[in-house]
C-alpha cells in the first residue's frame, strides 16, 4: 500500500467512526504512520482529504452494487441489486459497528452549498438515477414517464429512509425490510 491509499485509508475509518470535524490530522498521520508532510504532499488540504473520503465511499459502494448485478439477470433483479448492496454496505465489518451511510453522516457535517456536501448530493442523484433507470427498465417504459418517475421517487426515498434509520440503529434490519417492501412494490410492477 503507498502513503496516498494508507492516508486515506487512515482518514476514512477516523472520519466513519469518529465524524470528519472531530478528526484531526495528527490523529490521521499517527494512524496511517507516515509524517505530516506526507499529507499535505498527497492532499494539499483536510478539505482535499475529505474530498477524497467522499468519492472513495461512493466508489466503495458502486463497487458493492457491481457484484450484486453481476447476479441479477433480469430488470427486477437488476433493481433490487441496488437495495442489497445497501444492506451489504450495512453489513460491512465497521471497527465500531454501523453508524449509517458515511456519505450522509459526511454532509450531516457540511454546511449547506459547501464542495463536499455537493458531492454528497451528487452520489445520491446517481444512485436515484439507477434506480429511475432500472425502473424504465421493468416497466418499459421511457425514464421521464410519469409512472416511472413516480416509482422511482419512492423506492429512493424508501432505500435512503431505510440506510438512515439502519444507521440510528446500528442495524441492517431496516434494509432487509427495506428490500422486503421494495419487493412488493416491483411485483405489484411485474
Amino acid at each position: 500500500m503507498n502513503t496516498k491509499e494508507k492516508i486515506l485509508n487512515a482518514a476514512a475509518t477516523l472520519f466513519y467512526n469518529d465524524g470528519i470535524a472531530a478528526t484531526g490530522i495528527d490523529r490521521i498521520i499517527a494512524v496511517a504512520g507516515v509524517a505530516k508532510m506526507s499529507l499535505y504532499n498527497n492532499f494539499g488540504s483536510k478539505s482535499e482529504l475529505v474530498a477524497a473520503y467522499i468519492e472513495a465511499r461512493h466508489q466503495e459502494w458502486l463497487s458493492l452494487y457491481e457484484k450484486r448485478l453481476e447476479r441479477a439477470k433480469d430488470p427486477r433483479a437488476k433493481l433490487l441489486a441496488i437495495f442489497l448492496a445497501y444492506q451489504d454496505h450495512a453489513e460491512f465489518d465497521y471497527d465500531n459497528g454501523f453508524r449509517g451511510c458515511g456519505l450522509l453522516n459526511a454532509a450531516a457535517e457540511m454546511p449547506a452549498g459547501s464542495p463536499s456536501r455537493l458531492a454528497v448530493k451528487q452520489h445520491k442523484d446517481h444512485i436515484h438515477k439507477l434506480v429511475k433507470k432500472n425502473v424504465s427498465a421493468l416497466l418499459i417504459l421511457p425514464e421521464d414517464h410519469e409512472e416511472v418517475c413516480g416509482m422511482s421517487d419512492e423506492l429512493a426515498f424508501l432505500l435512503e429512509g431505510a440506510i438512515s434509520l439502519a444507521g440510528l440503529e446500528a442495524s441492517s434490519d431496516k434494509m432487509r425490510r427495506a428490500y422486503c417492501i421494495a419487493e412488493r412494490i416491483v411485483g405489484k410492477n411485474n
